[in-house]
């Protein structure tokens, strides 16, 4: 191919990319279900240009549906059920939905067992055929084939974790807390919070990469972890300290620069939660429970290493999750015991966060992601 036919292509692809981002969105809000309060899965339509949200309201319902993720074909949203007990055995479950972008609405299209206590997180890899579960009570991960029209196979691989660490109250034994892939889609890590490790598997049967793990510094309790657009940097919150390990990566392998405090100071009850990456690359967030805030730090485009920028209050309680639009001017902040979801303007120059004014009522909300409108 001439050298002037592959910049068209690429001037093609950036054209769609810039003209979906233009577009409209449907919001997805994960909740913990309680009486009174929630029921499932919430949904809001999301015009980025000009900052509108407008209520669609329960499109999916289902027990507890903590954690989301989206098929890459935007067609399935598949949800973690975050219970202890599924037909009668020690699991949680995880159920296939049918996402009808012009409504919102969701269909239900089957549910599994998650195969472990509490299932928390999951993700689906870049083809699209394999969903991997991350059990935070049974401190281990499933994976799934998934079919062509949006369900669920039972479990065809499932690794059971095992070991301690240092803190006797939180880390007796393992907790899977999240599953992330790797930019190339061929290996999934998982932060364990009761291990301190964030471990490596390859896709496609969970056998373990090279090398198996990487050590987090004991007590610290590793949460979720966050690549850059890049590839090259990857960031770990953990929960325990509420910290922020930035870290080079290469191969599989991650090599620590740098750890970094969300506070500057210790704070009765704090815990990390989340942590992104702005699509830009020049911005990495992290939330903090306890002190209810977001913190802003601002990536070196060469090192991958942080700086401080600013911490804004969420405006709620706990936040648990939030979650960076995909044209990157906006923040959603799930604050799960306050029952809303407040909206935040990015600045993207300096990353700093404004309140948009927009307040999302959702009872008990856990997560947010964003699929595009039709």
């Amino acid at each position: 191919m001439k050298p002037v036919t592959k910049l068209l292509l690429s001037v093609v692809a950036l054209s769609a990319a810039f003209a979906q981002t233009k577009g409209d969105y449907i919001v997805y809000g994960g909740t913990y279900t309680r009486p009174n309060k929630s029921k499932g899965i919430y949904a809001w339509r999301f015009q980025p240009a000009t900052g509108k949200l407008t209520s669609i309201g329960l499109v999916g319902e289902t027990v507890s549906p903590s954690f989301l993720a989206v098929h890459p074909n935007k067609k399935f949203l598949y949800a973690v059920n975050e219970i202890g007990n599924y037909k009668g055995e020690k699991a949680g479950s995880v159920t296939a939905f049918a996402i009808d972008a012009k409504t919102g609405t969701l269909k239900a299209l089957n549910t599994v067992s998650s195969r472990g206590d509490g299932p928390c997180h999951l993700a689906i890899d870049p083809t699209g055929k394999w969903l991997i579960v991350a059990n935070y009570g049974g401190g281990s991960i499933a994976e799934y084939p998934v079919h062509p029209d949006g369900t669920l196979g039972e479990s065809s691989s499932f690794v059971q974790h095992t070991g301690s660490s240092v803190n006797p109250a939180r880390q007796k034994g393992p907790h899977a807390h999240s599953t992330v892939l790797s930019p190339d889609g061929k290996l999934v890590f998982v932060n364990d919070l009761g291990l301190d490790q964030i471990l490596s598997y390859k896709v496609d049967g969970l056998k373990p990469a090279d090398p198996p793990f990487t050590k987090v510094a004991p007590g610290s309790g590793p949460r979720h972890l966050a690549f850059a657009p890049n590839g090259h940097f990857a960031y770990a919150i953990t929960e325990m300290t509420a910290s922020v390990i930035a870290y080079r990566y290469a191969g599989g392998k991650f090599e620590e620069l740098q750890t970094i405090p969300n506070l500057s100071e210790d704070f009765p009850n704090m815990s990390g939660a989340e942590i992104a990456v702005h699509p830009s690359g020049k911005f990495v967030y992290s939330s903090t429970r306890g002190h209810n805030s977001i913190s802003v730090f601002a990536v070196d485009p060469s090192k991958g290493t942080l700086t401080f920028v600013d911490r804004t209050p969420t405006q709620g309680k706990t936040p648990r999750n939030f979650a960076i639009d995909p044209t990157g001017g906006y923040l959603f902040a799930a604050n799960q015991d306050s029952d809303n979801i407040v909206v935040f303007k990015i600045d993207a120059k300096t990353g700093k966060l404004t309140p948009s004014g927009d307040v999302l009522e959702a009872g008990n909300p856990v997560c947010v992601t964003f699929v595009p409108a039709q």
